[in-house]
């Protein structure tokens, strides 16, 4: 079995739900060596998450935005964790909800997912900044 690991700094995103899986794929191009594995990706912040969903139609990806804001609002008065702004709090809880981590099949070299399947990078703060994510690929 072989193992490969990367980790990777993104460039800032706006606040919103972002496609990123050519910046996966082109950041780990030792996935064409391996026939069947995993690729795992992990996300090294509590503020942002990731997850895979609608690739084609970004209005997916809007809706998406708009249903966790209504589901986690900003400003409510029963959050004590306020002091980094309005929308750290309901960030840490979307990470939470969506997870920092997702797994890959790999099949002869490439991601085994579906045609309409993409990976989001779930960007939650405002100003989140640079994202770090670790990927590690392993197979054989």
């Amino acid at each position: 079995m072989n193992f490969y690991q990367k980790e990777i700094k993104l460039n800032p995103f706006k606040r919103g739900f972002h496609l990123i899986t050519s910046e996966i794929i082109n950041s780990i191009p030792e996935i064409k060596k391996i026939s069947i594995g995993q690729l795992q990706v992990f996300m090294k912040h509590t503020s942002a998450s990731l997850t895979i969903n609608e690739n084609a139609d970004a209005t997916v990806r809007s809706d998406f935005e708009s249903h966790f804001n209504k589901m986690i609002p900003e400003n409510m008065p029963y959050y004590i964790h306020t002091y980094e702004g309005s929308d750290d709090m309901p960030a840490h809880l979307k990470s939470s909800i969506l997870g920092a981590s997702i797994q890959i099949p790999i099949t002869n070299g490439k991601l085994n997912m579906g045609i309409w399947q993409g990976i989001y990078l779930c960007e939650h703060r405002d100003y989140g900044g640079f994202r770090k994510l670790v990927l590690t690929a392993f197979g054989n």
